[in-house]
C-alpha cells in the first residue's frame, strides 16, 4: 500500500491538473455543444433548405450523430497512445484537432452557394470533431483522478464534468446573444459563424494551459518500471469486458435524458410550440449555470456515501420527474419551461457528476485511458448521438411527446439497474506501488 505522499501529487501539480482539465474540457465541449445547438437552430435551414423544417432538423441531427459514431474510434486511438506514451501528449493533439475543425465549420459555404457539397463537407469536418472528442474526456479525467487524494477524488474529478457545462454555457450563450441582437436573416447569413470562428482563440488558450500540465504519477510508474501495455485496447477488452458494459449502462441513459432536455427541446420549443428560439437557449444557459455547482456537489457527496448510491438516486428521481416535463413545457410559459428543465437537470447532475471518478476507478492503470475512453464513448453512440434523432422521429410518428417520455424513462431504468450491478469503488488506490505488484499495475478491485 502506498503512503499518503505517494498517493497524491504536490498541491501545485494538482491545481494545474484541475485547471488544465477544466479549461481544456470547457473549450472542447464548447465546440461540440455549439454544433448541437446550431443543428437545431441554423443548419437545418442553411445546409438542408430543400426539406420541410422537421425533416431538415432530422437531417441536421443526423450529422450531429456522425460525430458521436466515430468517437469510439477516437477513444481507441487516443487510449492506445495515452496508455503507451502518456496522457498529456494525447490531450495536446485532441484540442488542436477539435478547435481547427470548428473554425473550418465557421468558414464553410452554404447549400445555396455550392449545393450538396456543403452538407458533405460538414459531415467530413464533423468526423474530425468526433475523433478528437473521443480521446478528450478520458485524458482529462485521468489527469485529475490519477493524482487526486482518494477521499476527494470524486469532487476534484467532477471538474471535468463541469467543463461540459461551461462549454454548453459559452456556446448557447453566444448563440443567444447573437440571435437576440441580429435579425433572423442576418443571423442565418453570417451571425452564426462568429461562435465557430471564435475557436481560433480557444485553441491558443487550450494549448497554453495544457503545455503547463505534467504527466500523472500512475503513468510515470508504468513507464519507469516498463509496465505500459503494448496493446491496451486489446487488453481492456480481454481483461475487463464487463466493466466496459457497466460503463455503457451507467452512461447511456444519463446522456439520453440530457440531450432530450437540451438539444431536442430547442427544436420542440421553437418549431412545435412556435416560441422564440431564445426561450430554449435561455433555459439551456440557466441549466448549464446551475450544473457548475450541482456536479461538484453531488460528486463531493459521493466521496462520502459512494458513487453507486448517488447514481441510483439520480436515475430513479429522473424517472419520477420525466412525466411532468412536457406538460410543463407545453404551457408555453418561459418561467415554467426553465423550471422544468432545471428540475430535470438536478437529477441528471446526481448521475453525471460522479461518473468521471467512478469510470476511472473501474479500470486497471495499464489500460485505464483505453477503458475509460472506450466505455464512455461507446455509451455516447446509443445515448447522446441518437437521442435527439429518435426523439424527433417519435414526435413525428405519433404527434405526441408521450413516446419520448417513455423512451427516456426506459433508458433511465437501465442506468439504475446497471448501477445496482456495478461495484462501489469509492476510496480505492489508483496509484499502488509497482514494487508490490510485479506483474501488473492494478488500480481496481477484481471484476
Amino acid at each position: 500500500m502506498s503512503t499518503p505522499h505517494h498517493d497524491t501529487a504536490p498541491a501545485v501539480q494538482m491545481r494545474r491538473a484541475v485547471t488544465g482539465s477544466l479549461i481544456g474540457s470547457s473549450l472542447e465541449w464548447y465546440d461540440y455543444f455549439l454544433y448541437g445547438a446550431a443543428s437545431a437552430l441554423v443548419f437545418n435551414k442553411i445546409f438542408f433548405p430543400s426539406f420541410d423544417p422537421l425533416t431538415g432538423t432530422l437531417l441536421a441531427f443526423l450529422t450531429f450523430s456522425v460525430g458521436f459514431i466515430v468517437r469510439p474510434i477516437g477513444a481507441a486511438v487516443a487510449g492506445h497512445f495515452g496508455d503507451r506514451i502518456g496522457r498529456k501528449k494525447v490531450m495536446l493533439v485532441t484540442i488542436v484537432a477539435m478547435g481547427t475543425s470548428t473554425v473550418l465549420i465557421g468558414l464553410l459555404p452554404t447549400y445555396a452557394t455550392i449545393g450538396v457539397a456543403a452538407p458533405l463537407m460538414l459531415v467530413l469536418i464533423r468526423i474530425v470533431q468526433g475523433l478528437a472528442l473521443g480521446g478528450e474526456w478520458g485524458g482529462g479525467a485521468l489527469m485529475i483522478a490519477e493524482r487526486a487524494p482518494a477521499h476527494r477524488r470524486g469532487f476534484l474529478t467532477s471538474f471535468v464534468q463541469v467543463g461540459a457545462s461551461i462549454g454548453n454555457l459559452l456556446s448557447t450563450g453566444m448563440l443567444f446573444v447573437l440571435s437576440s441582437l441580429l435579425t433572423q436573416d442576418a443571423f442565418l447569413s453570417w451571425g452564426w459563424r462568429i461562435p465557430f470562428l471564435f475557436s481560433a482563440v480557444v485553441v491558443l488558450v487550450g494549448l497554453y494551459v495544457r503545455l503547463k500540465m505534467s504527466e500523472t504519477p500512475a503513468f510515470h510508474k508504468l513507464e519507469e518500471h516498463g509496465k505500459a501495455s503494448s496493446n491496451p485496447v486489446r487488453d481492456v477488452i480481454r481483461e475487463q469486458p464487463l466493466d466496459l458494459l457497466r460503463v455503457m449502462g451507467i452512461r447511456a441513459g444519463a446522456d439520453i435524458m440530457y440531450y432530450v432536455l437540451i438539444t431536442f427541446l430547442l427544436t420542440y420549443i421553437a418549431d412545435e410550440l412556435g416560441l422564440p428560439r431564445t426561450v430554449g437557449l435561455l433555459a439551456a444557459m440557466i441549466g448549464a449555470t446551475m450544473q457548475l455547482f450541482t456536479y461538484p456537489l453531488f460528486a463531493a457527496i459521493s466521496d462520502r456515501f459512494g458513487r453507486r448510491r448517488l447514481t441510483i438516486i439520480g436515475a430513479i428521481g429522473a424517472i419520477v420527474w420525466m412525466p411532468f416535463l412536457f406538460p410543463l413545457v407545453d404551457t408555453g410559459s418561459t418561467v415554467v419551461i426553465i423550471f422544468a428543465v432545471l428540475a430535470g437537470l438536478v437529477w441528471h447532475s446526481a448521475m453525471y457528476g460522479v461518473q468521471a471518478a467512478w469510470i476511472c476507478e473501474l479500470f486497471d492503470a495499464k489500460h485505464r485511458y483505453s477503458g475509460a475512453s472506450l466505455g464512455y464513448q461507446l455509451a455516447g453512440i446509443v445515448g447522446g448521438s441518437l437521442a435527439p434523432t429518435i426523439a424527433i422521429g417519435l414526435l413525428s410518428l405519433s404527434d405526441s411527446t408521450v413516446p419520448v417520455t417513455i423512451y427516456v424513462c426506459i433508458a433511465l431504468a437501465i442506468v439504475a439497474i446497471t448501477a445496482m450491478l456495478t461495484r462501489e469503488t469509492r476510496g480505492i488506490d489508483l496509484n499502488p506501488s509497482v514494487d508490490s505488484v510485479p506483474d501488473e499495475l492494478n488500480g481496481s478491485p477484481a471484476s
